[in-house]
């Protein structure tokens, strides 16, 4: 099962931790897992590459995990929090679809 953990200060997303494998298919074959990296991948590159936050980025390939932590403020905030929030909606929405190989957690 993958897990989905993002972190909030209030109603801020200071970030988000997504790790293991959803176990749906086979490696190659995984569309739960395709999903999620896709997801993943997009809110990271528009975060740190489209908006510039600086976000700190960890991978730990071992644990199958990635882990990325905002700054405590940055320039464009309401459009991080927007994209971070659309993030949380799609997994939310994968999670409903797909309960036995994705949860998603805010904490």
């Amino acid at each position: 099962m993958t897990r989905c953990e993002f972190f909030m200060d209030g109603d801020r997303i200071t970030g988000f931790s997504v790790s293991g494998h959803s176990g749906y298919a086979e490696a190659g074959q995984d569309i739960v897992c395709a999903a999620i990296s896709a997801i993943v991948t997009m809110a990271e590159a528009t975060i740190n590459d489209i908006c510039g936050a600086k976000a700190k980025v960890r991978v730990k390939e071992a644990d199958a995990r990635i882990t990325l932590t905002l700054p405590s403020s940055c320039d464009e905030e309401e459009t991080v929090q927007a994209v971070l929030s659309g993030m949380l909606l799609t997994l939310v929405n994968l999670a409903e679809e797909h309960s036995d190989y994705i949860e998603v957690l805010e904490v």
